[in-house]
C-alpha cells in the first residue's frame, strides 16, 4: 500500500461538518471548454439518484449532495471495510488520477502530501462518525442529454475502499457531489463542455423529484434570484439573511445561510433557533397543542387531542417563516418556508419542528437550508452568473415531458 502523509506536525487543520457532510471540501476553478456546451441533463430522484458508471455501464444509487464536491462509490479495490449497499461494489478503472493533477489538488487539502505521484488519495470524514477513504480515478459516467444525444464523459470520482458508517447512515452506493469545487460533477461536465456550470433540484414532499445540470430546464423569469456571496466560495450561499416569522421581522439578522441538499433538516444558529422556538411556543400556548415531552423523534414536538395524520391537519396552528436576503428593502429576495416545509409528523402522530439548533452540532454561526425546507421548490445554483434562484414548482413532473436520463 502506498503511504501518504500530512505536512508539518501531522495535525489536521480543523474542519467542520454537519449531517454527515463536509463543510469545507474542494476548491473553485474554471477552465476553457473542450466541447461545445450543447444541452442539459436530468436525473430523477427517488430519495437517491441512479447513475450509470463504467464500461459496461452499471447502476449505482447515490446521495445527491450540494454540500460537498467529491463523488465516490464504495469500491472493490479490494474493500477493507464497506457498508451494506443496494448494488455490488464498484469495480475500479485503472485510470488513476495522478497526484499532480488539478483534480487531486481539489480533494487533497494543502497540508496533505502524497509521496506517490501515480495516485491521488482522499479521505472524507463525517460529523456522524462515518468516513470514506480511497483513491481518485477517472471512469465513464453515462448520461442522456435533453437534445437526444447520449454521452459518456470520463469524470473524476472516488473509489472508496474503506468506509465507516455513521449514525445517519443509509444503505446507498455512495455520494454524488454537486458542490462548486473543481472536482464536483457539475464543474467537470462544464469544463468538458457538455452543460453550463449550473445545477438545480426539485424535491417533492412525496419523496420524488429530480436534479438537473445545465440552464435549459427552467424559466429564469419565474424564479426569485439573489447573488451568491464570494466570501464563502466553497458553499452555495446567498450570504446573510434576516429571519421573518408570520410575515414580520424578528430582529434576528446577519444569518449566514447555506443551501445543502445533503442535509435532511434545516439548522439555525442558537440565537435564531431560540427566538423561533420562543415565538412558536408563545403562539401555540393559545391553542390545543401541548408539549410532547414523551416524543423523542426530534428535540421539539407537540401533541394534540388525538394523533395527526398529515401536515395538512396541523398547519393551521403554525405561521410561515422566511429568510430575507439583501438590505431588507423593497427588492429583498425572500425565501419562503411554509409550515409544511419545517414540520414533520412523527410516528406517534405529533407535529415536530424540523429545524434544529446548528450551534449544538458544531455549525457555529452557519444556518443550513436542508431538504425539508426545499420541498416543492425548484432551486437553481448558477455558477456562471454566481446566483441562486428559487420558486414554487410541481416536482412530481419531470420538466418538458422528459421521462429519464439514464
Amino acid at each position: 500500500m502506498l503511504e501518504c502523509s500530512f505536512n508539518g506536525n501531522n495535525e489536521r487543520q480543523p474542519y467542520y461538518y454537519y449531517r454527515g457532510r463536509p463543510m469545507l471540501l474542494g476548491a473553485t476553478s474554471s477552465s476553457s471548454s473542450l466541447h461545445r456546451r450543447v444541452s442539459s441533463i436530468v436525473l430523477p430522484i427517488f430519495y437517491y439518484v441512479q447513475v450509470l458508471v463504467g464500461n459496461p455501464p452499471r447502476p449505482y444509487f447515490l446521495d445527491p449532495d450540494t454540500g460537498s464536491d467529491l463523488t465516490w462509490l464504495q469500491c472493490d479495490a479490494p474493500c477493507v471495510r464497506c457498508t451494506r449497499a443496494p448494488h455490488p461494489l464498484y469495480k475500479p478503472s485503472t485510470d488513476l488520477v495522478a497526484s499532480r493533477d488539478p483534480l487531486c489538488a481539489a480533494v487533497q487539502p494543502e497540508y496533505y502530501k502524497c509521496e506517490s505521484p501515480e495516485q491521488c488519495d482522499y479521505e472524507v470524514e463525517y460529523a456522524d462518525g462515518g468516513s470514506s477513504l480511497g483513491v481518485l480515478l477517472r471512469d465513464e459516467m453515462h448520461f442522456n442529454l435533453t437534445n437526444g444525444d447520449r454521452q459518456s464523459p470520463r469524470l473524476g470520482i472516488g473509489c472508496g475502499y474503506d468506509q465507516i458508517p455513521g449514525s445517519s447512515h443509509h444503505p446507498l452506493d455512495g455520494v454524488l457531489g454537486l458542490g462548486k469545487g473543481k472536482v464536483s460533477i457539475v464543474s467537470q461536465l462544464s469544463d468538458q463542455g457538455f452543460t453550463k456550470n449550473v445545477v438545480g433540484h426539485c424535491l417533492s414532499a412525496r419523496g420524488g423529484g429530480y436534479i438537473f445540470f445545465g440552464d435549459q430546464l427552467y424559466d429564469s423569469s419565474r424564479l426569485v434570484w439573489t447573488n451568491t456571496t464570494q466570501g464563502y466560495s466553497k458553499h452555495y450561499s446567498p450570504g446573510f439573511a434576516e429571519l421573518i416569522y408570520g410575515r414580520r421581522a424578528t430582529g434576528v439578522e446577519n444569518l449566514l445561510v447555506i443551501f445543502d441538499s445533503g442535509s435532511s433538516y434545516t439548522y439555525l444558529a442558537s440565537q435564531a433557533y431560540n427566538t423561533l422556538v420562543s415565538l412558536l411556543m408563545r403562539d401555540l400556548h393559545r391553542t390545543s397543542l401541548k408539549d410532547a415531552t414523551d416524543d423523542d423523534t426530534l428535540p421539539v414536538c407537540w401533541k394534540g387531542k388525538k394523533p395527526f395524520k398529515s401536515i395538512r391537519d396541523v398547519k393551521k396552528y403554525f405561521k410561515p417563516l422566511a429568510l430575507s436576503f439583501g438590505d431588507g428593502g423593497r427588492y429583498a429576495a425572500h425565501y419562503e418556508i411554509p409550515p409544511e416545509n419545517y414540520l414533520i409528523i412523527s410516528i406517534k402522530g405529533n407535529p415536530c419542528l424540523g429545524i434544529l439548533n446548528g450551534t449544538e452540532v458544531g455549525l457555529r454561526n452557519y444556518n443550513i437550508i436542508g431538504d425539508i425546507s426545499m420541498q416543492d421548490k425548484m432551486v437553481v445554483y448558477d455558477n456562471e452568473k454566481n446566483k441562486i434562484g428559487w420558486g414554487p414548482a410541481n416536482c412530481e413532473k419531470l420538466p418538458r415531458g422528459l421521462a429519464a436520463s439514464l
